[in-house]
């Protein structure tokens, strides 16, 4: 018998959504909740995520398994789950490449994909008020000065650090706009992550990998199931404020991405514990004009898909003719 005929349809549809979900989340710039939204599941998959409550729990107390089940829409979850996650390990290795052998133009890349992120945030704000500058330019010079700390140029090992990192990182899968990657960028752990993941995909199944693998994953989970009540609230109560804020937030923190950059630690093989410095191009050489190019063209993809969104939505509430 078939295996694919014992699966139904929209399973397998939402594997292939969460594939797109999990892709997206590995590169910084580009939000998994943006994609949610452009397949149509964001709402569902936010709905599903808050359905962690008291009824959730009365159900599981009372081993009414199926009603737990519905009432979280664990079939739609377990699917977008396991996509998520294919997408994810998919693409790691890949990003993990890009930034160990072409930083330079990666972090081009990576510019202008915030840099377009940002302006997305920016009209969400539906009036900019003097107040809203002034939460914008307060949350650009915190990111500028926070992204230059110790802590973050050469952040702390261990597993607590690694929870803290999955718990913060998540908010992109509620947040459209907002890339886990690019915060993972911020945290500095994000070539760990993805160096540990492409470990994996080759076979690299240590103790310790797996470790810190599960820890992060747990820290995902704890965040996942917060902050989706924290942001309704955030968003219901002051929307404009949030969002003035994350605003200012990704544009100061472009200075942890800025390509030009001069290699304190050029001996040291593991990009992970390099140190770097940022700095104005010499000259205006090739490339320079590559890395220019190459953030251009990823702004405007995210603008593209930005549109791309928008019509999504204004097809949804449409009208249907009868």
């Amino acid at each position: 018998m078939n295996v694919n005929s014992r699966i139904p349809t929209s399973e397998l549809t939402h594997v292939a959504q969460g594939f797109l979900m999990g892709g997206a989340d590995v590169i910084p710039g580009v939000s998994g909740g943006t994609v949610a939204l452009i397949l149509g599941i964001y709402e569902r998959l936010v709905g599903a995520i808050s359905r962690f409550d008291r009824t959730l729990l009365g159900h599981l107390r009372n081993r009414q398994w199926n009603a737990a089940a519905q009432h979280l829409d664990l079939r739609f979850l377990t699917s977008l789950g396991l996509g998520i996650a294919g997408g994810i390990i998919g693409l790691a290795s890949l990003m993990h490449h890009l930034l160990e052998h072409h930083r330079q133009y990666t972090f081009a890349t990576f510019t202008g994909l915030i840099l377009a992120s940002s302006v997305l945030v920016a009209r969400t704000v539906p009036r900019w008020t003097p107040t809203s500058w002034l939460l914008m330019a307060s949350g650009a010079l915190f990111a500028f000065w926070l992204v230059g700390r110790p802590l973050l140029l050469q952040p702390p090992d261990g597993n607590a650090y690694l929870f803290l990192c999955g718990m913060i990182g998540i908010c992109a899968m509620i947040l459209p706009g907002i890339s886990g990657a690019f915060l993972l960028l911020i945290l500095g752990k994000y070539t760990e992550i993805t160096g540990m993941l492409k470990g994996c995909l080759h076979g690299d199944f240590s103790l310790s990998t797996l470790l810190s693998l599960s820890t992060f994953s747990l820290g995902m989970v704890v965040g996942l199931l917060g902050f989706s009540k924290l942001l309704r609230w955030l968003l219901s109560r002051h929307s404009n404020t949030t969002m003035s804020v994350l605003c200012g937030f990704m544009i100061g923190s472009i200075r942890k991405l800025w390509p030009f950059k001069r290699d304190l630690d050029p001996l040291e093989t593991q990009f992970r514990l390099k140190r770097f410095q940022n700095e104005w191009p010499a000259e205006f050489d090739e490339t320079v004009i590559v890395s220019v190019a190459l953030a251009i063209v990823a702004a405007l993809a995210v603008l593209a898909l930005e549109r791309l969104t928008r019509n999504r939505r204004s097809t949804e509430s449409s009208p249907r003719q009868p």
